[in-house]
């Protein structure tokens, strides 16, 4: 059986900076093929929800599929969400 597909997506950003790594929102990234692209910080945050989405997991209170969890920046909380893509 094949992993699914991850995209992760920043949705909204918070505070008055602007993202260090140069994120901005509507930025996409293939958890397999790019995630060298996203800002570690935020890489960090995402690993545990992308590994519950593809073995079947749920987030409680999210849309199944879904994830939304925010970088730890203090400067600026970027707000992204990873949901898995069906390969049609």
């Amino acid at each position: 059986m094949s992993r699914p597909k991850i995209k992760l997506t920043l949705v909204e950003r918070k505070g008055d900076h602007g993202c260090h790594r140069g994120h901005r929102v509507g930025d996409s990234f293939d958890f397999d093929t790019e995630r060298g692209r996203l800002c570690p910080m935020a890489m960090h945050v995402a690993f545990p929800y992308v590994d519950i989405l593809r073995y079947g997991g749920t987030i409680p209170g999210q849309p199944e599929g879904t994830a939304v969890f925010c970088c730890p920046d203090a400067d600026t909380i970027n707000v992204f969400k990873a949901e898995i893509v069906s390969e049609e």
